[in-house]
């Protein structure tokens, strides 16, 4: 049916396949948290505000720490849409995320005089794909972290 040397060729083929599909979705190391995520809190402050952002997530040389960098986007009825950049440090303990945020710059405040407080989150890694825990403020909110699926550019 295939003559020796297309056995040989397909062998080779998935030999080389392997390794790429091993690494692929579902076998991802569920404890790895490097790259970017997307995270929105639920509600608060009565329900007047939200806040959602991004964060992407970069080797330190010390182990069980991350350098980190995130934009949130603060929407409250009383006093409309702020968007701040924050560098931040992150540290691991086991399956557990503590993220320690300074604020680098205010890109949009409609409030004049609002004081902004550094973001600060206390997480518990769920999977490879989701981080769930608190926005830990001048407020205190439930927020969830999700794998952002970066798009080809």
């Amino acid at each position: 049916m295939f003559g020796g040397r297309t056995v040989a060729v397909l062998m080779m083929a998935c030999m080389m396949a392997g390794p790429a599909l091993a690494n692929s979705g579902k076998n991802k190391d569920p404890s790895d948290v490097l790259g970017s995520w997307s995270f929105q809190t639920s509600p608060y402050r009565s329900g007047q505000c939200v806040m959602s952002g991004t964060m992407r997530l970069s080797p330190h040389p010390d182990e069980g720490r991350y350098t980190c960098e995130l934009t949130a986007v603060e929407m409250c009825s009383m006093w409309g849409r702020s968007v701040v950049r924050q560098s931040c440090e992150a540290r691991r303990f086991g399956d557990q995320v503590s993220i320690r945020s300074t604020i680098e710059e205010m890109l949009e405040t409609k409030f004049e005089g609002l004081l902004y407080v550094p973001d600060n989150f206390t997480l518990t890694i769920q999977s490879h794909e989701r981080m769930f825990g608190a926005l830990v403020s001048a407020v205190t909110a439930p927020v969830e972290f999700r794998r952002a699926n970066d798009g080809i550019s």
